[in-house]
């Protein structure tokens, strides 16, 4: 074996040895971010509620009912004008945001900060291993399904830590984070791990860089979209229930009262959506000029392009239902959550159970 084929292996495994490092500390930020939710469930958060009562018992004494003067015989009698009774549209309550994760406690907030100083810890060690990996292979470490989703991880981890840079209250979302980026770390180690080789020559060009670098860039913020759009529809459904004299149990007070309001965690999805909606859509045509260097052919309605185009179609869908009457809030989410469902399974289930053009499961 040549010294260059030697220290490509040692790299291989040195990338090998920092994933597996990355998901110890990820463990450690797991359990950091457990702590954090229960030593907050331990302090009063029932401010949420509290406003939200108040909000309602203000309304119903700022707004009286208007009396209508009916002219009778011999005299005026004075009715009242029956009380109309509307539900608040998505975003329309003006309901504070929740203490956050560590409800407003100083050990909470503590083991928090230790959460995100593992997390960080744990990004750059997963983020030293995909740099290993493409040392090691000498191209773009996106060859197969296996660093895919270890670059994917990396991303996300790392869009989340530039939230939190630029000030941005995003903390809630640090345990539905670390918890998935296990998840899709185990998988990659065990399921989808694939030796380091070269590439199939359809993947050999400088596209590469641009599609699949966009593509991973998309799927990791559209992932931080999708979370922020489950927890909008189980806080909505929450506020509600507390706006209609609803008595929530005893975990949805502990947990959802500590997460923003339900129009916050809208906006953020959102714009989260909104803003890379266009980077989705440059994905898709810089996947068609490659496919036009490589096959000869710049679609081909192949299974990977069909379901890409079916994703970009899920979210203008939902951008469209944004700005419709009578679908924005809920309906507008359950699109978003079914567009980041067909992304998903343009991943995995394309990949995997389809054979197309695009199967670099490497499994």
């Amino acid at each position: 074996m040549s010294l260059a084929a030697e220290t490509n292996e040692s790299l291989a495994q040195m990338s090998n040895t920092l994933i597996y490092s990355s998901m110890a500390v990820y463990t450690l930020a797991f359990l950091a971010h457990i702590a954090e939710w229960v030593f907050g469930s331990r302090s009063k958060v029932g401010r949420t509620a509290a406003a939200l009562t108040a909000d309602t018992a203000a309304s119903d004494t700022a707004a009286p009912a208007v009396s209508v003067q009916v002219r009778k015989a011999g005299g005026t009698a004075v009715l009242d004008k029956p009380q109309v009774v509307t539900r608040s549209g998505a975003g329309v309550r003006d309901v504070p945001d929740g203490p956050g994760a560590a409800g407003g406690t100083v050990k909470g907030d503590l083991y928090g900060r230790i959460a995100v100083s593992l997390t960080t810890l744990g990004f750059l060690i997963e983020a030293s291993g995909v740099i290993a990996r493409a040392i090691a292979v000498q191209r773009a470490p996106w060859g197969n399904m296996y660093e895919f989703s270890t670059t994917f991880s990396t991303v996300a981890v790392g869009v989340y830590l530039a939230f939190l840079l630029a000030k941005k209250n995003v903390r809630w979302i640090g345990l539905p984070l670390v918890t998935t980026v296990l998840l899709d770390l185990g998988v990659a180690t065990t399921v989808l791990y694939t030796e380091s080789d070269q590439l199939v020559p359809a993947l050999d060009s400088y596209w590469m860089w641009i599609h699949v670098s966009t593509a991973i860039f998309c799927g990791s913020v559209l992932y931080l979209g999708a979370v922020g759009t489950l927890l909008y529809l189980f806080r909505d459904s929450y506020e509600n229930k507390i706006a209609n004299g609803g008595k929530p149990g005893a975990f949805a007070r502990s947990v959802l009262e500590r997460l923003p309001s339900a129009a916050t965690l809208d906006k953020f999805a959102y714009r989260v959506n909104a803003a890379t909606f266009p980077l989705w859509t440059f994905t898709i045509i810089a996947g068609a000029i490659w496919a036009g260097d490589a096959w000869g052919r710049y679609w081909g309605w192949d299974a990977k392009e069909v379901w890409a185009f079916i994703t970009w179609v899920g979210y203008a869908a939902y951008l469209h239902a944004r700005a419709t009457a009578g679908w924005k809030g809920r309906k507008a989410a359950y699109i978003a959550l079914i567009a980041f469902g067909c992304f998903l399974f343009n991943y995995y289930g394309v990949n995997i159970f389809v054979t197309s053009k695009h199967s670099y499961a490497g499994v």
